[in-house]
């Protein structure tokens, strides 16, 4: 499929997902919503959730790229993870939290929505546990175990982004938490200057 194609899908699938929900997700309403028509987005994903897989595919490698960093210093790295899940890369499309509680909801129902959210789960303790075992080698944290501080950062940023969409409760705050939680756990507190 061509990239511009697939963008302009996958983008008309986000404000759908963010103005109908999932329930009013249509392929008519995509196509309203794009310069596609409804043939031509059938022509590149047969089922709604076909799209919604590649709407995720999309996520989780948007994701990915944003957790890309130069940095070797586990604390850097460490900071540069929190950015990337706290602080949205375009804050304008505001209501993509939105379109993913909406697919979040549905997981319980759809086996492809909730094996994609468990790989993103999946990758994100991974970095995470990597950071804090690097972290610890290095000396820059106190010995904590890697794998239940990834648990815990995973478990309080999902909270954090329910919140937001839910109660539109800022996601500073919430990371003030987490960093707080982090300095208990690894002696170390996000944001301090790296010397």
């Amino acid at each position: 499929m061509e990239s511009e194609t697939s963008d302009e899908i996958i983008d008309a699938t986000n404000r759908i997902l963010c103005e109908h929900g999932y329930a009013g997700l249509t392929i008519k309403k995509i196509a309203d919503e794009s310069s596609m028509t409804t043939a031509a987005i059938h022509y590149h994903f047969d089922t709604k959730e076909e799209l919604l897989n590649a709407f995720l595919d999309d996520l989780i490698g948007r994701f990915k790229a944003e957790l890309t960093t130069e940095a070797t210093d586990p604390r850097e790295r460490f900071t540069a993870f929190l950015d990337a899940v706290f602080t949205p890369a375009h804050p304008d499309a505001d209501g993509f939290p939105v379109a993913i509680m909406e697919l979040k909801a549905q997981a319980p129902f759809q086996e492809l929505f909730r094996e994609r959210f468990l790989d993103l789960d999946d990758m994100m303790r991974a970095v995470i546990a990597e950071i804090v075992a690097d972290g610890i080698d290095e000396g820059d944290f106190e010995e904590s175990d890697p794998d239940e501080v990834a648990r815990l950062v995973t478990t309080m940023t999902n909270g954090a982004h329910a919140r937001k969409v839910s109660l539109d409760e800022p996601l500073d705050e919430a990371r003030a938490v987490l960093e707080t939680t982090l300095e208990l756990h690894l002696g170390w507190k996000p944001g301090k200057v790296v010397a």
